[in-house]
């Protein structure tokens, strides 16, 4: 374009003009027209040149893996052999080759239980299985507080709701007590029998005080917490 020629005026419209019209700099069309005359020139990777090709490192690689009293070796061991050995390499392409030439060591496989993940946590009837959990949010007031709830996993309704500024062990259960107490008639000693509380492994639900308050509306006998504590103790030490 810029050697094109102006049929008003017959003037050549010029590198400049161009570039000004397509506002591109003049450095880069300059640039660019240089590399556009390097037609020998070949593509390669930035940064320093190693004196070893893939066919070559992989045959060292396949070397020190003959020498080894293992079925296997790791890529980490593999580089660090090389190293001794005089080959200097990245750990990532020796990884990279190993992978490609299938020479890495097998894994191991865990056995695993199967498990078909057939059954299902939702009853047929309300009032069998409580799940209760917590999350924090941020008040204007109050500033950051956690709300424990308490949900019923057949209905999904809400049986129990506390909000707190500490998460503690003793907030965890006012959901629980709510819920014991507007469904199960109150605090006795089997309000809750037959229940069902699902809860992960947080360090409130799986303290003493809240597992023996649990512990105490689901039995049939009426324990005080020490006492539900003790038993709970004796019953992990036989186990």
């Amino acid at each position: 374009m810029s050697c094109a020629t102006s049929l008003s005026t017959g003037l050549v419209y010029g590198v400049a003009r161009v570039a000004r019209e397509w506002e591109l700099a003049r450095s880069s069309f300059y640039h660019r027209r240089g590399l556009a005359r390097q037609f020998f020139r070949v593509l390669q990777r930035r940064g320093p040149k190693t004196a070893w090709t893939d066919t070559t490192l992989t045959e060292k690689i396949r070397e020190v893996l003959a020498e080894s009293p293992f079925y296997g070796e790791g890529h980490r061991k593999v580089w660090a052999r090389l190293r001794f050995a005089g080959v200097r390499t990245s750990r990532a392409r020796v990884l990279r080759l190993m992978r490609e030439a299938q020479l890495l060591a097998p894994s191991r496989t865990v056995p695993v239980a199967e498990n078909p993940h057939t059954g299902t946590i939702i009853p047929e009837r309300p009032n069998e299985v409580w799940a209760a959990d917590h999350t924090a949010t941020v008040t204007i007031e109050e500033g950051q507080v956690t709300v424990f709830v308490a949900v019923d996993h057949c209905t999904t309704e809400c049986v129990g709701i506390h909000a707190a500024e500490r998460a503690t062990r003793f907030e965890a259960l006012e959901p629980i007590r709510q819920a014991v107490r507007d469904y199960c008639g109150g605090f006795r000693a089997d309000a809750a029998a037959g229940i069902r509380l699902r809860h992960d492994h947080g360090s409130q639900y799986m303290s003493d005080d809240f597992q023996a308050e649990i512990w105490i509306v689901q039995r049939h006998n009426y324990l005080t917490p020490e006492q539900a504590r003790q038993q709970l103790l004796a019953q992990g030490a036989a186990a």
